[in-house]
């Protein structure tokens, strides 16, 4: 329910494939190569940091970026999040705009961060 519903959310503006297990994310970048994973934290069988340390291991995919979404939102929690050192995080309770928002906000920084390494080269 929870990805269908973010599904919907970003495919008014962005192209959304949904994957339900770490496993298939693997097999889907094998083949494709997304601009951006969001990526849940907590998943059965395999865990969100172990999909993250997966693809940051293959030279292939390694600079895909992750975005974890997450539930939890207590100190102890974010800090291991980002002691993973993804893109960013979401918390999964964010309210649509706000989930748009910051998916927009990523590729807003993704363009300047491509122009600006053109012009310094």
């Amino acid at each position: 329910t929870f990805l269908k519903m973010v599904k919907d959310w970003l495919s008014t503006k962005y192209r959304v494939t949904i994957v339900t297990s770490g496993i298939q994310a693997l097999m889907y970048i094998a083949d494709n190569t997304p601009d951006l994973i969001l990526l849940d934290y907590e998943m059965p069988v395999t865990s969100g940091p172990q999909v993250l340390e997966m693809i940051r291991s293959e030279s292939k995919v390694d600079s895909i970026p992750v975005i974890f979404l997450t539930g939890k939102d207590d100190q102890e929690s974010v800090m291991k999040v980002l002691a993973l050192k993804p893109d960013g995080y979401l918390l999964k309770n964010m309210e649509r705009g706000r989930l748009l928002a910051a998916v927009d906000d990523f590729f807003e920084k993704q363009k300047f961060k491509k122009l600006h390494e053109s012009n310094v080269l």
